[in-house]
């Protein structure tokens, strides 16, 4: 309109503004703009889907190229996530216990058999990987299933049940304090010994006594250290969250590379963890795997799942890693940086076309070169522009991640 009027009382030319005002209507009009954003975004997540990233919305690949610091859980992301029992150890002297306690053992068990077969018992009642690798190893092995009355999960730190008309507790040297379990001194000693070697302790009580000790492992995901040392590498600080016992966190968080360690964090913690790292005015990254990291998962800036993870921390997460790669958590934040730097390029060159071009549409030239651009040429620019903006989104199909 401005155009229109201007070419009439300036120069009392209706056609030249008529013209000029249809012509800066079809350079004005922002499809160059519209296209800077959404193509960036879609040519990125595709990138991200073909390396085994899966962005769930554009908003989460916008917010990943903020990220300075990463928290990592242990078990089934750190580790393998696949815990294989590698000692069952018993308290000296069981004869005397099984004489003192009156036990009454079925025929055929020995009284070693007889305590796996209770604990086996149990721990087929929970859902625990850690059950899982203890019941596994019962497997093979001459023993005797009983029913299990009163079992009881307490999250975080073990199971209990009455089993046999015996009171068993199995979990964390906290769960045995809490039920009142009497410590075992050899045992205690090989509990220092298991940590040092980053096994996970699972101290087995029966009727208040602490009567025999497992010690599980679980080995390093072949690309925890380089995924890690990427990170690094880019200036983000990185964290494990565990809870698992102080020694143990530290000897696995050594192996990696990480240098902060959070561990006895029990699972409803978590959550309140990342948010006090949050309040430090950080931009926070959670990558977990399990149930008890979904809370956490969905209230950090970008949760990040394991694909070999549960259903439940995959909705709760933001991006999903079904590649099971650690290295590709800082393929993400690159993916992320690289789209951003597209989409600013993209609304640069967007703008500066409008910019350049909406005064020359206007006839801005004219009085010194008596050129005047035609509907037509203004046509054929708004489309290249759209094409510059589309073909540059495309080239992030080519940036290495």
């Amino acid at each position: 309109i401005l155009t229109f009027f201007g070419w009439v009382v300036l120069a009392g030319d209706y056609i030249s503004g008529l013209v000029s005002m249809i012509t800066v209507l079809i350079i004005a009009c922002p499809c160059a703009m519209g296209l800077a954003t959404p193509t960036a975004i879609m040519v990125g997540t595709g990138k991200g889907a073909e390396n085994g990233i899966l962005i769930k919305d554009a908003e989460s690949l916008e917010i990943a190229h903020k990220i300075n610091t990463v928290i990592f859980d242990k078990t089934g992301t750190i580790t393998a996530g696949k815990p294989k029992v590698t000692d069952f150890e018993f308290m000296d002297n069981l004869d005397n216990v099984k004489q003192n306690l009156k036990w009454k053992l079925p025929a055929g068990l020995s009284i070693e058999d007889y305590i796996l077969s209770l604990v086996v018992s149990l721990e087929k009642n929970s859902e625990h990987s850690l059950s899982e690798a203890i019941v596994s190893y019962g497997q093979g092995k001459k023993l005797k299933e009983f029913k299990v009355e009163k079992f009881q999960a307490v999250s975080g730190f073990g199971i209990r049940g009455k089993i046999d008309g015996h009171q068993v507790v199995i979990g964390t040297r906290k769960l045995m304090e809490d039920e009142k379990v009497m410590k075992c001194a050899e045992l205690d000693k090989l509990s220092e010994k298991f940590q040092e070697e980053a096994k996970t302790l699972a101290f087995i009580g029966i009727d208040k006594k602490n009567i025999a000790l497992i010690a599980i492992a679980d080995t390093i995901k072949e690309t925890a250290k380089e995924g890690i040392l990427k990170l690094k590498k880019m200036g983000i600080q990185t964290i494990l969250i565990t809870g698992d016992h102080q020694k143990v966190a530290e000897v696995i968080a050594k192996q990696v590379g990480i240098e902060k360690v959070m561990a006895e964090v029990l699972p409803d913690q978590k959550e309140e963890e990342v948010k006090k790292i949050q309040s430090e005015g950080r931009v926070v990254a959670m990558v977990g795997d399990g149930i008890n990291d979904a809370p956490a998962l969905a209230v950090a800036d970008i949760g990040i799942a394991m694909g070999t993870g549960t259903d439940v921390a995959i909705e709760a997460g933001d991006i999903t890693l079904i590649n099971k790669d650690l290295k590709s958590v800082a393929s993400a934040i690159t993916l992320s940086k690289k789209t951003m730097r597209t989409i600013k390029m993209n609304l640069f060159w967007a703008f500066g076309y409008n910019v350049i071009l909406i005064p020359v549409a206007m006839g801005a030239l004219y009085p010194f070169f008596h050129i005047l651009l035609s509907p037509i040429f203004a046509g054929a620019a708004m489309a290249s522009s759209s094409i510059s903006v589309v073909s540059n989104s495309l080239l992030l199909k080519k940036v290495k991640i």
